[in-house]
């Protein structure tokens, strides 16, 4: 059985930033970067999850493991970034976790994905209020919306959201992600302008087809 993710996650527990970073060096050698993001950074911070809820590690634990989670995602970038990314495009993204959300380890690996396919992003963290993510939006004018939700008592927060961002009259594609698409079924959110993405294979199909494509794959 993998347990490659399981091993990252003990780095993470044990507040261990070098032991973690250098981990992560040895996967990039024989992975590419996506394939450490889906398949052993997610996978790691979701078992950190389950232990929790299981009462096996206190709030305090998690707390430590994301923040060393979000130390080696910032270093990966840092070192890999200037050299990875493509020639910039003039599409723009703004991401974001929904009110009171404070998970956000995967959203930050959603920015780096879209500044690896050359957009413009703008990603403002966990827990933004609504009316300040209207007043960033109404600046910035994206061409994707991007929202996290981790938790089901957040879907009054995705509704509110969904109303206000129909009237914006550019019509931006809107993206509901995070541990709620997995553990919920919102196809009912779906529509021309909205779009559930399921995790980052689904959102780099995208990038590569198109959304008739993904709509097919996942329908």
């Amino acid at each position: 059985m993998d347990v490659q993710h399981e091993t990252l996650a003990h780095y993470f527990l044990q507040g261990d930033e070098h032991g973690a970073a250098e981990y992560i060096k040895t996967l990039l050698e024989k992975h590419p970067r996506a394939y450490l993001y889906e398949d052993i950074i997610t996978p790691a911070m979701y078992y950190i999850g389950e232990l929790w809820e299981r009462n096996e590690i206190s709030v305090a634990d998690e707390h430590l493991a994301t923040a060393i989670c979000d130390f080696v995602l910032s270093k990966l970038d840092s070192e890999t970034g200037t050299v990875s990314r493509k020639h910039q495009k003039n599409f723009k993204a703004m991401l974001f976790g929904v009110e009171e959300e404070q998970h956000y380890i995967g959203l930050k690996m959603v920015a780096d994905t879209f500044k690896d396919h050359g957009w413009r992003v703008r990603y403002l963290g966990p827990a933004l209020p609504l009316e300040h993510s209207f007043t960033q939006i109404e600046k910035y004018r994206p061409d994707v919306i991007g929202i996290s939700a981790a938790l089901p008592y957040r879907l009054k927060t995705i509704k509110k959201l969904l109303e206000r961002f129909s009237q914006f009259d550019w019509n931006p594609l809107i993206m509901i992600g995070g541990r709620i698409v997995k553990k919920y079924d919102l196809k009912e959110f779906e529509s021309d302008q909205v779009m559930v993405v399921k995790d980052l294979d689904h959102l780099k199909r995208w990038f590569n087809e198109g959304r008739e494509e993904t709509i097919n794959e996942t329908s």
